[in-house]
């Protein structure tokens, strides 16, 4: 997919920009595998049925790094320079959920070109993870 190439002028308080997801198992592993994170809760099959959850539940990092696409393909887009982002996990993400990767605008700094993004999974209509995203968009050097 193509990065979104937009301005701070394109961008208004208010705005909402997401995308859908399945997180498959195989995501799930390659992410353990990836960052060192074998937690059985995450890629052991018996014990997640043995937990409170019966089944393996998604990493939350993997699921939050999800807003780095929201903020790198969607808005900004190219222009993004992330500079912060806090995680709040209300709810389990499981594996083959399909979810929503939302971000809404809530602030825009057109002194220090800065916007601040709400930022929240959604499964079935309940934010599983919530947070804030601070994006300075950056000028492609000519």
């Amino acid at each position: 997919m193509k990065a979104a190439d937009l301005s701070l002028a394109d961008i208004h308080v208010g705005q909402i920009y997401q995308f859908t997801k399945k997180i498959t198992s195989d995501e799930v592993l390659k992410f353990a595998d990836l960052t060192g994170d074998l937690n059985p809760i995450h890629v052991d099959k018996e014990f997640g049925e043995k937990s409170q959850f019966k089944r393996n539940i998604v990493h939350g990092m993997f699921a939050g790094s999800l807003f780095s696409t929201l903020v790198g393909i969607y808005c900004p887009g190219k222009n993004a320079l992330y500079l912060s982002q806090t995680l709040n996990f209300k709810l389990p993400i499981f594996y083959d959920d399909d979810i929503a990767v939302k971000g809404t605008v809530t602030a825009k700094n057109n002194v220090i070109n800065i916007i601040t993004l709400k930022t929240e999974i959604i499964k079935d209509g309940k934010v599983c993870i919530n947070g804030e995203a601070k994006i300075k968009l950056i000028e492609a050097q000519k």
